[in-house]
């Protein structure tokens, strides 16, 4: 299956990585959009920034401790849906408990977010994803975004028409 085209968002500041993550939350929370998110990019490019600011905008995300799960694997935040967030930074094999958290994710009807999402085996790439890179860039970050499956390309529409300022080029 080939990609969407793929959307470049310019990320100036962390503000605006937090607000990217606030309209990920409003368009994944919609069952018609819930798109697994799987991001890659170098340390400090701001994926967790991104996830703390999805987190936080979702219903009881007031009660959810975002920070990277780098030991931990998963972290479920206490948020509807709930956020499954997934760091594969220290298990770039694949490690049999992600997949069975990844079922119960997908069971569950959770979001999924994958940090190092290049680390996960191909056969447990959901259908419905957006992938998001962080791409070096002169000032801030950009962050391509490309959608994969209906869902996704739902998703990625939606957050096109959501962040137009945030479009680059």
């Amino acid at each position: 299956m080939d990609p969407s085209p793929s959307l470049t968002l310019r990320l100036p500041g962390e503000a605006d990585t937090l607000a990217l993550g606030r309209a990920l939350a409003a368009i994944l929370a919609d069952p018609g959009k819930r798109a697994a998110l799987l991001l890659r990019g170098d340390l400090g490019s701001g994926k967790t920034t991104l996830v703390r600011g999805l987190a936080e905008a979702l219903p009881g995300g007031d009660e959810a401790e975002v920070a990277s799960p780098s030991f931990n694997i998963v972290n479920v935040y206490p948020t509807r849906p709930e956020v499954f967030h997934v760091d594969l930074y220290r298990i770039p094999g694949g490690d049999p408990c992600v997949e069975e958290h990844l079922e119960a994710a997908a069971a569950g009807g959770a979001l999924v977010v994958v940090e190092w999402g290049q680390y996960l085996p191909r056969d447990m790439l959901p259908a419905h994803r957006l992938e998001g890179d962080w791409l070096p860039a002169a000032t801030g970050r950009l962050c391509r975004m490309t959608a994969w499956g209906a869902r996704g390309q739902a998703a990625l529409a939606a957050l096109a028409q959501t962040c137009p300022d945030l479009v680059a080029g």
